[in-house]
């Protein structure tokens, strides 16, 4: 069985919110959600995440502004 990197569970958590999320999440309030759910997750670590899903998951991420994430199946 294969453990889940902690990349893995900020990116696959960072996921889930933007999914249920139709108005997309600003970067802080993402950061924050995350930390959230996990307390033992570093800080900057999710802030590495968070600022590069768009670069990581360009099929299921995008920043229709500045600051603001979505999922793409919220795109118009």
């Amino acid at each position: 069985m294969k453990k889940e990197t902690v990349t893995g569970r900020i990116n696959k958590k960072a996921l889930e919110i933007l999914a249920r999320s139709s108005k997309g999440v600003r970067w802080a309030d993402l950061n924050r959600k995350i930390q959230a759910s996990d307390t033992s997750l570093h800080p900057k670590t999710i802030n590495g995440c968070v600022w590069r899903l768009t670069e990581t998951y360009p099929d299921k991420v995008y920043k229709p502004e500045k600051g603001l994430f979505m999922h793409t199946k919220y795109r118009k």
